[in-house]
């Protein structure tokens, strides 16, 4: 039997599966199958690149958590919205709450001074009971005066800022990158170092255009996936 058709046999036993279960040992797969153990671990190297399977040393191969998918739709204007992502409803565990100065540096960003003063807030984003992403949020303290850490822990950000502080998030520029963890994200996320990341960085404005938030978002590039649906204009 080829690597091919080994891989083929393989995906099949990974459908009848759920995600976290363990495939059978090595020598197992292979007398089942009736292929080499070297055709089997290169047919499972190929499954472990793509994200099918992860291999524990020590352990054995097992099916991959499911991705948590996030869409990306086009509006009627051809802007983007956000639906909510999959997954059981996402808690957020604090890590850190502080109030500092912007700086120099994330002033630009947020267009204010660097003297002003910004809550600044790291918290860990946690869906279907594992860690998913850490966000890295900072907010003029002009427009939440009062606010805690306990706020970053339940219900909707945006919500709480509508609703208790009339600041409304109008539109927002988010841009993405691949990474990987260092050590403080892979300690977090559970990943091991220099783990594949997705780096998100994002500033949402209110009505008059004032920029209300800055967030830097770190997502598990293993568990995290998103999807944009195109649309295209007829052509005679």
């Amino acid at each position: 039997m080829r690597k091919t058709e080994a891989r083929d046999e393989l995906l099949r036993l990974i459908q009848l599966r759920n995600p976290g279960e363990p495939l059978p040992s090595e020598r197992s797969l292979s007398e089942s199958l009736g292929v080499s153990r070297p055709t089997l671990r290169a047919a499972l190297d190929d499954l472990a690149r793509d994200g099918l399977v992860v291999r524990e040393h020590g352990r054995g191969t097992f099916i991959s958590s499911r991705k948590i998918h996030q869409a990306l739709e086009p509006t009627a204007e051809g802007d983007f919205q956000v639906p909510p992502a999959e997954g059981t409803p996402w808690q957020s565990k604090l890590i850190s709450f502080d109030l500092e100065p912007a700086g120099a540096r994330i002033g630009q960003r947020m267009e204010i001074s660097p003297g002003d003063q910004l809550v600044s807030v790291v918290r860990l984003r946690i869906v279907d009971e594992a860690p998913m992403c850490i966000e890295r949020i900072r907010i003029p303290v002009a427009f939440v005066p009062g606010i805690t850490g306990r706020d970053f822990e339940i219900g909707s950000l945006y919500g709480l800022l509508r609703t208790r502080y009339q600041v409304a998030a109008r539109s927002a520029v988010q841009t993405a990158e691949p990474t990987v963890t260092d050590a403080q994200e892979a300690a977090l996320l559970g990943v091991p170092l220099h783990a594949p990341a997705l780096l998100f960085e994002r500033v949402t404005r209110n009505a008059d255009r004032a920029v209300i938030e800055y967030t830097r978002s770190i997502y598990r590039g293993d568990r995290y996936r998103i999807t944009t649906r195109l649309s295209f204009p007829e052509v005679d």
